[in-house]
């Protein structure tokens, strides 16, 4: 076959690794930066406090049956908005053709528009700033935690519910007159949604940025949010989905010489993209694509009125033997929110939850240990998720399936190989009171404990992943958030208080 070039080829640019590395010593300066230029910490916790004060919801349970402006659909008993928009809740039926677990039934999100969460980084005195919200959710059983600049579903933002407009929403329908930092399609929780994914995106601007929208938005560095993910629900789940993907790969103590020896050392140098790995990407993606290829895990929407093991009431919709969770109707006033006033439906889980990562240090480069997890709400079934993921309640010692093996290991680690530890709550616009316990432990044992679902992956490689979507689950984006938090060389107690690491 003949190739057409074009008369006059255009020049091609070359890879700019002087360009990556600083931008990510710009990440880990940031990171390494506990007080602001642009919003001192003292600032802070006082306007913190304020939002706290002044952002109140009253969010009262109601019947399902109640539920204003949602009606259930029928012929098939699912929960659906007037509009045709939003997200509705439907039933989900799981089987599995290999035969590797039973199949199940259960209600389900599904939402199949992407929505966008976003970050606005400026730099301040030389250092990068992120520009946070303080957002109440309905969900949140603490109130107001910090969010994303743009945290917004595309019904939201284009306002189909008639409500104000979403502030600095044009950074990211216009990203491409900014610096983009990171940007890509990423998945929710795989065992509540259907499909769910949203756009991660980050964005630098150098021109003023007007922050007195409401007074809910504070410039703070990466060192700032760091310790705030020390403390029991400040820092959202779609903060921390988007902290996780910055671009750290690429600095090293070299390029940051503020980062002085210690763990903060080791991390730097464990997200460079030079440094060495148990086992080279190409491996790691051949063994998550051969895990995808015989997965005989295969999903169907079905009525919501027929879901097999739930039972319905005009209260709610729960399993019958009580476990796993609950779909509910809550009643929502709030001030600082696009709309006052509103009724919908949220998932309650039945108890909280345990999420954890076994980490290692393995030829000077600090490695996770992942579970390839399969889920039926996942698009393409199986991501990379933590060492343990579960709500321990749900599975009695005697049923545990294998990749809940390390649990008990996580549940007894003594305090001295615990390098983070905080609860933090899942999305709160979607999700009622649903908390996880978020574990860092250190691993002492012999590193050769894979299986055919299990591998140690650097953190790197984990960074690099995260530059493409579906590989890395909501859980394990979390605690990559918060492994990235020990760059400053403290660990999080889920207290407040700061130990050295």
């Amino acid at each position: 076959m003949a190739h057409v070039f074009p008369a006059v080829a255009p020049p091609l640019r070359p890879p700019d690794r002087q360009g990556a590395v600083r931008t990510a010593a710009r990440m880990a300066e940031s990171a390494l930066a506990v007080e602001g230029v642009a919003t001192g910490s003292g600032e802070f916790r006082d306007w913190y406090a304020g939002r706290v004060r002044e952002d109140v919801a009253e969010v009262r349970r109601i019947p399902l049956a109640e539920l204003s402006g949602w009606c259930r659909e029928p012929g098939t008993g699912n929960l659906v908005h007037d509009s045709g928009r939003f997200f509705s809740v439907e039933g989900l039926a799981a089987e599995d053709a290999e035969g590797g677990f039973p199949g199940w039934d259960q209600p389900v999100i599904r939402q199949p528009e992407i929505g966008i969460l976003g970050l606005v980084a400026k730099e301040f005195g030389g250092v990068l700033h992120f520009l946070m919200q303080a957002k109440n959710e309905p969900g949140n059983h603490n109130g107001v935690q910090l969010s994303p600049t743009v945290q917004a579903t595309r019904s939201n933002y284009t306002r189909v519910h008639r409500g104000a407009s979403v502030p600095y929403l044009d950074f990211f329908r216009q990203a491409d007159r900014h610096r983009v930092l990171a940007d890509s399609l990423q998945s929710e929780q795989g065992s509540w949604f259907d499909g769910k994914r949203n756009r991660n995106i980050v964005v630098e601007v150098s021109e003023e940025v007007e922050v007195a929208v409401g007074e809910n938005f504070r410039w703070l560095t990466l060192g700032q949010i760091h310790r705030l993910l020390a403390e029991d629900d400040v820092i959202n789940m779609d903060a921390r989905s988007v902290l996780a993907c910055l671009p750290f790969g690429g600095a090293d103590e070299a390029a940051v010489p503020s980062a002085g020896g210690g763990p903060g050392a080791l991390l730097l140098r464990s997200c460079a993209d030079g440094t060495g790995a148990l086992h080279t990407t190409g491996e790691i993606l051949s063994w998550l694509a051969g895990l995808r290829a015989v997965s005989g895990l295969s999903a169907r929407r079905v009525p919501l009125d027929k879901v097999r093991g739930w039972k319905r009431t005009e209260e709610s919709v729960a399993h019958e033997d009580g476990r796993f969770f609950r779909v509910i109707g809550v009643d929502v006033r709030a001030a600082g929110r696009e709309v006052r006033q509103w009724t919908q439906p949220l998932i309650e889980p039945v108890a909280q939850g345990v999420v954890a990562f076994l980490v290692t240090e393995l030829g000077g480069v600090v490695h996770a240990l992942v579970n390839a997890r399969t889920q039926a709400g996942l698009v393409d079934k199986v991501e990379l998720a933590p060492t343990v993921q579960c709500v321990p309640s749900n599975y009695p010692q005697a049923v545990r399936p294998p990749q809940l093996r390390f649990l008990d290991e996580v549940l007894a680690a003594p305090a001295q190989r615990i390098r983070f530890d905080s609860r933090l709550s899942e999305e709160g616009g979607r999700f009622h009171h649903a908390v996880n316990r978020y574990l860092i432990v250190d691993w002492h044992g012999d590193h050769r404990i894979e299986d055919d679902t299990f591998r140690w992956i650097a953190l790197h490689q984990l960074a690099g992943l995260l530059r493409h979507g579906h590989y890395v689950n909501i859980e394990a984006r979390s605690l990559i958030a918060c492994l990235h938090s020990l760059t400053g060389g403290t660990a999080a107690t889920g207290t407040g208080e700061e130990v050295p690491a």
